[in-house]
């Protein structure tokens, strides 16, 4: 009787789950650079410099993120597919 291994879990304390770390780092980036973008001529209206305005709103989207992912990993030390894609929906607007 052979055991079916469960695809959609990723527990990234292994090394096959390098793919995964790297996946979740890039999307780290993205949602860095979009929160970041996006409030690019905010910053100018209300008198933040525009280099602190980016920061500030990449980072806050990075935490979120960041934070979701953690809460998602405390549940069972594993993180699936699916808490990953939800993790990144909550900063990503046009996702269904």
């Amino acid at each position: 009787m052979t055991t079916k291994k469960n695809v959609m879990a990723t527990d990234v304390t292994k090394p096959q789950s390098q793919k995964a770390l790297s996946n979740i780092l890039m999307r780290i980036i993205a949602v860095f650079a979009a929160s970041g973008l996006s409030v690019l001529g905010a910053g100018a209206v209300v008198g933040i410099d525009t280099i602190q305005a980016v920061m500030l709103a990449g980072l806050l989207g990075v935490a979120t993120v960041v934070e979701k992912l953690a809460r998602a990993f405390l549940d069972d030390g594993k993180l699936t597919i699916a808490e990953i894609n939800d993790a990144f929906k909550t900063v990503d607007k046009k996702a269904n």
